[in-house]
Formats: C-alpha cells, structure tokens, sequence
C-alpha cells in the first residue's frame, strides 16, 4: 500500500511496498517519478480529474509486473493498492502462446493430411513450419541412392524443389535425424557450417538452425532444418521442442503419403495383371470383349476372358470366358489363379476335357472355397469359314449370331469347376461363315435386374432379339451394343458382374479411318 499527497510525495508505505519499490524519499513531490513512471503519471492524471475512486492501472517496476488500485481521500491523498501480478501475467503468457500452438499444429495437421501425395506434404512441411517456427525451412527426403531430395522454403515465398549429391554429413546432425535418432541441440550446431545447397538463394547469413527428424510408421521419413536470420534470436529449448511435436506431424503425414504411394503402386501392378485384356484380332478371325464390375468403385471382379493365340492344333486360337463365385476383390484373386492355371495348361488347349478336369483338380485343392464356371471357345479359320469348337463347365450357353439374323444356341453342356470331384462338359463344333459371330457371356448379362418395374429380367429372350440386329456387325460394335442395352436396363441398380466375348468372321475388307492402321468398319 503506498499513502501518496497531492503533489505526488510519500506519505506513507508498507512493508511490502517497499520492497517492490525500493526506499522511496519521503516528502519529495513525484517520488514514483524514477521507480514508476506509469504510477506517477497515473497519480497525476487522477489529481487533475478529481474525486475518481477504483481506477485500475498497469505497469512495470524493474522485471515485475505490477496493477494498481486508487482509492481518492476526503484530504486529497490517494492509496494506491499495489498487487503483483507477475507470475499471473507469466501464466496467461504462456497459456497464450499454448493455445496458438496447439491451434496451428491443428492447422497444419489437417493441411497435411489432406493430402496423400509425398511431393505435397513435404511442401506443406516447409510452408507451414515458415509460417510460424522459421525464416526458412528446408525438408530432407531419404536418401535415395547417392542423392537426396529436397524442398525448400523462405517466408512469404513459394516451395522450391532440388536434390543434392552431398552427403548427410556435410550438416551436423543431419545424418542422425534421417536415421531416426533424437536432435542435436541447436546450440551445438555451428550455423556458420550451413552447407550452400541448403541455404535458400538470397537468403543472408544464417544466425541459428535447428535439424529435428522426422518420425514415420516405423522408419524415419526424413529431416527437417529450420533456419533464423543473422540478426534473430537463436531458437531456445521451448522453441526446439515446439519443432519437434510440429516435425512428428509432418513426418506421420509424409510417411503415410509415402506408404499410400507404394501401396497404389503396387495395386496398380497387380491390377493390370487382374484386369481384362483388351482383344484384338488373330489370324483372320476377330475378337472383342467387354466387361462391367459389380461395384460402381471396383476394377475387377468375378467375370474374366482371355484370347491365346496358337493355343491348340492347327495354329487354333483360344478364347476364354469364366465367372467365379461372388464379386469384388476377393473372387478377382481367384480369378486371377484361374487365369494363371490357364495359361499353364494352353499346351493341353486341343482337349478341353482334360484341360477343364486339370482346372478342376487345382481348384479343389485350393484353400478357396469358391467355385467357377467356364466356357472355352477354340477357333481356327478354314479359307472365308471359321471353326469353333466350344465347351460350357457350368456357364451360359454361348449363341451364334447367323448372317440371316437367327440366333442359335450352341449345343454344349458341363458341370461346375472346383465343386465335384469330376467335370464333365460336352464339346460342340460350330462354323461361322462370313459376317456371323459367336457370343460367350456371363450370367450377369441375362440377371440383369432392371427394366420399367426395376426388377425385371433381362433374360435371354431380349439378348437374342438384340444379337438378331447385330447381323454382319463387327465384334467391338456387337460388344458395344450388348453393354449399352444391359447398362440401360439396370440403370442405377445393383447388378452382378457383366462380361461378354465376341468372336466374329470377318464381313469383307476392313476400311482403315487412319492412315491403314486404326479401326474402321468393313464392308462386302
């Protein structure tokens, strides 16, 4: 408590004052003068005023921080109520700088997790740690071979890409951050041996650096340097710490964008050995296919075909079509077995019985418990006629399409493969003349569940009336038509998946769209 006169001299203080204060003269006007400016401006102000009880003012005296209450008397003297509130405005200071904190790690984190591409977290990396830890940031990829990748940033500037032969060693501590080991301490790092690469152009001396790893899932996913100016203060232990809860965030997010990026490679591998081929014609004859998976999301599925050319006698060419139970990514790896089972048997391509009971026996020592029906279609061209012979194992008869619009059914029949510890399938010859075509097709045609009432039938009543129209089509066009009255029928419905082969004679010369080699249409 201090007792102070109009004129600003020391009545009287307590005990504590003092020792806030330190020995004040007594009686001397403005005594607060050289000790308080803050207070003694305020005495002043509040003398001038008059009568204005409960007047709250803020100041400093030496490294405290100090409020102060007035309180006017009746003689003119104010008490002015002294309260030191250092270690309260300490407290609200640093919960301040928490809460920024924590806000802009939140931020950060969802800029960098909104991204699964590695090139963009890592500039998200460096923009943010810019943004509000450094003048600089540069992040370190790992080392691939002997260089390493790089983005770097300034404040207020843009992500700037690079590599480097350097090694790691050429920065302290570098080369423990890209193993994972915990930070140099900034103060132990010279930052006059900043490495040129790593200094952004036009950047200035380097006055303090930091090199803090970056944690991923289980291997390091690189390095990041934060760089202050000459003329900044040198980051303290609080700061370093903040970079490294910030640098555990960014490095999750590359890790998983790097993790995310290899996964897809690999699936996109595996996919193109799952996915349909795209068919063409072999020895006179053509062929096409078409396929539709169950999932509006899913590439593969249960459906699959295949065309081998000289797959049996006489130079025959061998078209697969199958169906394995159930859809989506599950049956696509069987399908896949299947497809490679296949294609280990085309030297028995000129059986087909025994080639189905070989398919047979592998399924049934398979740890899958599904099963799958197949259709085999082996084709040879015999001067303007084309020779099939086909064999069903529990699939949809395949139909021929004749030059005078009759559809017929091939006569060919047979049990499931994997399901019975023998298969038994009839083969039929069929011949195709000039501009007639044989269908393979999957159950997932004639399912098809749609039409004015929604849960109609396709049936094979309306596929043969759509095959009748298709007299002396090409085989893509036969496809194309197929798939674009079934995707109408089901609209937006649910559906199985759909496949179709078409194997067609030719109707005459093919007329080239471009320049003698594109696709083009053929003529009598």
């Amino acid at each position: 408590m201090l007792l102070l006169s109009g004129n600003g001299s020391l009545l009287e203080a307590s005990s504590s004052a003092r020792t806030l204060l330190g020995n004040l003269p007594a009686g001397e006007p403005d005594a607060l003068g050289d000790v308080a400016p803050w207070l003694a401006r305020a005495h002043r102000d509040m003398v001038v005023a008059g009568s204005r009880p409960d007047t709250d003012v803020r100041g400093a005296v030496g490294d405290r921080s100090v409020r102060a209450r007035a309180s006017a008397r009746t003689d003119g003297s104010v008490v002015w109520w002294l309260l030191d509130d250092t270690e309260q405005r300490l407290a609200e200071q640093a919960l301040r700088v928490e809460r920024e904190r924590t806000a802009f790690l939140a931020e950060a984190s969802s800029k960098l997790l909104a991204s699964l591409n590695v090139e963009r977290c890592m500039d998200v990396t460096a923009q943010e740690a810019v943004r509000r830890l450094a003048d600089a940031a540069v992040v370190i990829g790992p080392r691939s071979g002997h260089r390493m990748r790089f983005v770097s940033c300034v404040r207020d500037g843009r992500p700037v890409a690079g590599t480097t032969g350097a090694g790691p060693d050429t920065l302290p501590g570098l080369a423990e951050a890209l193993q994972g080991f915990p930070p140099v301490p900034s103060r132990w790092i010279d930052p006059t041996s900043a490495p040129d690469w790593l200094v952004p152009e036009g950047f200035g001396p380097v006055g303090s650096l930091v090199v803090t790893p970056l944690p991923g899932h289980g291997v390091p996913a690189g390095a990041l340097v934060l760089l202050r100016h000459g003329d900044r203060e040198v980051f303290d232990e609080a700061e370093e710490v903040f970079a490294r809860l910030f640098a555990a965030r960014a490095g999750a997010a590359v890790s998983a964008a790097r993790l995310y990026a290899e996964q897809a490679s690999i699936t996109e591998t595996l996919m193109r050995e799952l996915l349909p081929p795209t068919l063409k014609q072999h020895g006179g004859i053509e062929f096409a296919g078409g396929y539709r998976p169950a999932g509006e999301r899913d590439r593969v599925g249960g459906d699959f075909y295949d065309v081998h050319p000289d797959a049996g006698p006489d130079g025959e060419t061998l078209a697969v079509l199958g169906d394995v139970c159930g859809k989506g990514l599950e049956a696509a790896v069987l399908t896949g077995k299947i497809r490679n089972t296949l294609h280990a048997l085309l030297p028995l391509a000129g059986d087909h019985q025994r080639l189905l009971r070989l398919l047979n026996q592998a399924l049934l020592t398979s740890p899958h418990s599904r099963f799958a029906t197949l259709v085999l279609a082996s084709a040879r061209r015999l001067g303007d006629t084309v020779v099939l012979r086909v064999s069903s194992a529990g699939h949809p008869v395949p139909l021929v399409i004749r030059s005078d619009g009759r559809v017929e059914q091939a006569r060919t029949r047979g049990t499931l493969i994997g399901v019975l510890p023998e298969v038994t399938t009839t083969t039929d010859t069929v011949t195709l003349d000039r501009g007639e075509s044989l269908v393979l097709f999957s159950d997932g045609i004639v399912e098809a569940r749609g039409g004015p009432l929604g849960n109609a039938l396709f049936g094979e009543d309306r596929l043969r009336a759509a095959l009748s129209a298709c007299v002396g089509m090409p085989a893509e066009a036969i496809v194309e038509h197929v798939q674009m009255l079934t995707s109408q029928w089901v609209g937006g419905r649910r559906h199985d998946d759909m496949a179709v082969v078409v194997v067609s004679v030719p109707h005459g010369a093919r007329l080239s769209m471009v320049g003698g080699t594109g696709r083009g249409r053929y003529t009598a």
